[in-house]
């Protein structure tokens, strides 16, 4: 429950939309001045002494789940799984080319839709390659979202034998009711069983996704659903508030608004599920995170290193980040990239031996500086805007923070900028001040159109 009512007549007074800041500048704001010829200059360029990291999207489902609102499609058949992964080698093939030399990747992760789609040897041959062009050393971190409704023991095996060493399992709610609104059956004791057979196979970092604001969700069941967490002990957990956007992502028209908790209720589920969380030990980290004190997150973030990026929270401190994959999004310090999709065009490009980027953004030295403002704020949940070389030149976004100030959730001293825990939840909007591309409407009420992005809260 809010602690007063003046905290539930600020989660109605601050239900807004505004980006997630998982990249500055947004993903709405990348254009067709950046492609495949672009990309490559920006790949000749780099540094062969700084380390990568590589993000593999695989956009295939067994199923669609109603609340997702990843670039995915439903297959029946694993032919189009293999064709896709074929094309995505030779995407790789086609990156390592342009790269200035043989570089060392220190983060792996895959994303989807469900990377577990793909076989066990899929995942052999997959590593294989990737191990050809990269130098991955035993250090790396290999990361895998799962889905465990469509593990086996043996296929938990065979990632283990590809090298994966951390598994992201997604769960969402384990309430059935809550499950059956979203089109995801699945019981905690199938859960429970993956996360055993990890563990058995040395996968021995677990990460865990969660969400509050689903359909029929209340504060009791959110609790209930943090306590079946807990008691299967995953390192980190994400406290994801679902983002209800039936205009970009049609399958959530299968949800029925008139299920779902308004802004107050989902206020309220978030402060009871974090409560919990912290009861049980776990450390909070920026806006939605939660890691076990010995967790290598809540150790970055206790050592003002920790990062962000489009897989949320991250050790991460790589500069360059390679997305393959129709759709994939990729950060090099020139610029952002974004894949083609969907795969017909992605494929084609590939084909013809040509990068598949279809958009992306060009950072100029005023972009780079509101990032990493952006970034600190969403990280440290402070900044000091002398710091960051921009001493007296925001003072019309300070000015902009004054109604967050007033109601006690940031605070200003001087070029110092700090969001109090009051304000943890309103990181976004605190944020979103140093946003120069944030147009008008995009920030505006759910009733109000237009509205890209997701509630802050």
């Amino acid at each position: 429950m809010p602690k007063s009512r003046n905290e539930a007549k600020l989660a109605t007074k601050y239900d807004l939309r505004v980006p997630r800041y998982t990249s500055y500048p947004t993903a709405p704001h990348f254009t067709e001045a950046v492609d495949g010829g672009v990309y490559r200059g920006w790949l000749g360029d780099l540094d062969a002494d700084n380390p990568l990291s590589l993000y593999f999207h695989i956009p295939f489902c067994d199923e669609m789940c109603w609340f997702c609102g990843c670039y995915t499609k439903v297959v029946k058949r694993y032919q189009p799984v293999a064709d896709y992964l074929d094309t995505l080698l030779a995407e790789v093939d086609l990156v390592a080319d342009a790269l200035p030399g043989r570089f060392r990747a220190s983060h792996l992760h895959w994303g989807g839709g469900s990377p577990t789609m793909l076989t066990g040897p899929d995942w052999l041959r997959t590593l294989e390659k990737l191990r050809s062009r990269f130098d991955i050393g035993a250090d790396a971190e290999i990361a895998v979202e799962m889905d465990p409704r469509t593990a086996t023991e043996d296929y938990v095996g065979a990632l283990a034998r590809a090298g994966v060493n951390r598994a992201s399992i997604g769960v969402q709610d384990f309430h059935p009711e809550v499950q059956a609104a979203i089109n995801r059956i699945q019981p905690f004791d199938m859960t429970e069983r993956v996360i055993g057979w990890l563990r058995s196979n040395g996968i021995e970092h677990i990460n865990m996704d969660l969400m509050y604001g689903l359909p029929h969700q209340t504060t009791e069941r959110v609790t209930d659903m943090v306590d079946l967490a807990v008691k299967l002990s995953p390192n980190r957990i994400a406290l994801f508030g679902y983002a209800h956007v039936p205009w970009m992502k049609s399958h959530q028209k299968m949800i029925h608004e008139d299920t779902l908790p308004g802004g107050e209720d989902r206020w309220n589920q978030f402060e009871a599920a974090s409560k919990r969380l912290e009861e049980n030990g776990y450390v909070k980290v920026g806006l939605d995170h939660f890691a076990r004190p010995d967790d290598d997150l809540a150790v970055a973030l206790k050592e003002g290193h920790m990062h962000r990026n489009f897989q949320g929270y991250t050790t991460d401190a790589s500069s360059v980040l390679l997305g393959f994959g129709a759709s994939a999004i990729g950060h090099l310090p020139q610029g952002y990239t974004q894949n083609l999709s969907p795969l017909k065009g992605w494929r084609t490009a590939i084909e013809n031996g040509v990068l598949p980027t279809a958009r992306g953004v060009a950072l100029s030295e005023d972009d780079r500086r509101r990032a990493a403002i952006i970034e600190r704020l969403m990280c440290d949940l402070r900044v000091d805007l002398g710091e960051m070389g921009g001493a007296g030149a925001y003072r019309a976004e300070v000015e902009k923070l004054m109604p967050l100030v007033e109601d006690g959730l940031v605070t200003v001293d001087g070029e110092r900028i700090t969001i109090t825990e009051a304000g943890r939840p309103f990181i976004r909007l605190a944020a979103a001040a140093f946003d120069a591309y944030l147009g008008e409407g995009e920030g505006r009420k759910e009733g109000g159109q237009p509205a890209r992005h997701s509630r802050a809260v």
